[in-house]
């Protein structure tokens, strides 16, 4: 059983006579990609405020990799990077100046620290261009960079594709999923941007109105959803014995209109389509269909938001 990189039990916070976070229990694995999603409001940034350490819980405990005493839990947040608002830079200073100031102010050893932070946030080529002259993207990078410094396990991440432009957003994924991967980094990132959660993180957690109202990985919720490909055909009984003895698909659905459901390997499609082809049956059109994150969330709270 994978360990909790952070755990929440009974987590409450009060604002006077607000509530911001109601109760709530919350388990990160180590090396999930955990996706934090909730309305404005929901407490997604209060419980990373907490986390970080910039806000004080009215009560419950939470957890950093198994130690939950204060003192304890504060020691860990040295093992934790952390953007939780807009990352601030010294604008006529460069990539390398800005993390220089940060490695000084942290008391991070050693100097190597920074040219891999660079490196791993494709920063290392800026030169000597001036944080002040950076766009959206590369000043999210250099926050990210900020966030590294020490090498964390552990990346907490707080709308960090806020603003960013199309191309900004697949950059700042294709670098998560590299640091996920190749050094096993666990991530906790809360965003607006669903679509783009769904094709990053490796489970959800759902919270409104400071409940937490699930937690679910991303295997149970395309089975939640019920995603799958409909695929119309010419020859439903051909393609059924093509999808069970060419394509060894055991999860499928043959409806009465010549559609068949496949419920597994739904990122094949155009592998599927050529099997069936060769094997001659005419396909006609093939679709992913099912609730997306955003109409799985919507249906979760039971009503419209801005998720």
């Amino acid at each position: 059983m994978r360990e909790t990189v952070f755990g929440a039990y009974g987590l409450t916070k009060r604002y006077r006579k607000t509530v911001a976070l109601d109760c709530v229990d919350m388990a990160v694995k180590k090396s999930d990609i955990y996706g934090f999603i909730g309305e404005n409001g929901a407490g997604k940034t209060t419980l990373i405020r907490i986390l970080s350490g910039l806000a004080m819980k009215t009560s419950g405990e939470i957890s950093l990799n198994g130690e939950s005493a204060e003192r304890e839990v504060a020691r860990q947040r040295q093992r934790v990077g952390f953007i939780v608002e807009t990352p601030a830079a010294y604008p006529y200073m460069t990539a390398a100046e800005n993390l220089e100031v940060q490695r000084l102010q942290r008391g991070i050893p050693g100097k190597s620290c920074i040219e891999r932070s660079l490196k791993a946030t494709g920063l290392s080529d800026v030169g000597k261009k001036k944080a002040r002259d950076f766009s959206l993207g590369m000043k999210q990078r250099l926050g990210l960079a900020m966030a590294l410094l020490s090498e964390p396990e552990f990346l907490v991440l707080d709308e960090p594709v806020n603003g960013l432009d199309p191309t900004g957003i697949v950059e700042f994924r294709e670098i998560l999923k590299k640091l996920n991967k190749e050094r096993g980094v666990t991530i906790l990132i809360s965003s607006h941007l669903l679509s783009e959660l769904y094709m990053l993180a490796t489970c959800f957690g759902f919270i409104h109105k400071g409940k937490l109202l699930e937690q679910i990985s991303v295997a149970e919720l395309d089975e939640r959803c019920k995603k799958h490909l409909a695929i119309k055909v010419d020859d439903p009984g051909k393609a059924v014995f093509l999808l069970e003895n060419k394509l060894l698909i055991k999860r499928f659905e043959a409806m009465p209109n010549k559609t068949i459901k496949v419920y597994e390997r739904l990122g094949e499609s155009a592998l599927i389509s050529r099997e069936l082809i060769l094997g001659g049956v005419m396909v006609e059109d093939m679709t992913t269909k099912g609730d997306d994150l955003e109409a799985y969330y919507m249906r979760l709270i039971g009503g419209n938001s801005n998720a």
